[in-house]
């Protein structure tokens, strides 16, 4: 997940290498402030792409690895619907995920329901 956020990060500040002008078209007057406000306007916008796509990325991630750590059979199908809907899956999830606190597994040190009869990711009691 850190690789991925830290490979956004060039994104972000090539954005306004994008946006800029040729050298030879400096606005002037009403032109500039138009200017001025279509980057202001079109870097907003990348930014919100940005943390949009971070929010749906961490939402994905965090159906899949909560399914898998409290053993349901269906995480992947719950990861494509929370893929596909967004925090409409999530919501989803949260109402159909069995209630039960995460503990570490003895063996393997993962987390597993605590009530568990044996941990989904090394199969040990």
């Amino acid at each position: 997940m850190k690789r991925l956020l830290l490979g956004l990060f060039p994104l972000l500040f090539c954005s306004p290498l994008l946006l800029a002008q040729e050298a030879g078209e400096i606005p002037v007057g009403d032109d500039a402030a138009a200017a001025a406000g279509a980057l202001i306007g079109g870097t907003c916008g990348c930014v919100i792409l940005l943390v949009s796509l971070a929010i749906w990325i961490f939402l994905v991630v965090y159906v899949y690895r909560d399914s898998k750590a409290r053993g349901m059979d269906n995480a992947v199908l719950l990861t494509v619907v929370t893929a596909i809907t967004g925090v409409l899956g999530l919501i989803i999830y949260l109402l159909m995920r069995p209630k039960g606190n995460l503990a570490p597994c003895p063996s393997c040190s993962k987390k597993r329901l605590e009530g568990s009869v044996k941990c989904p990711h090394c199969g040990n009691p």
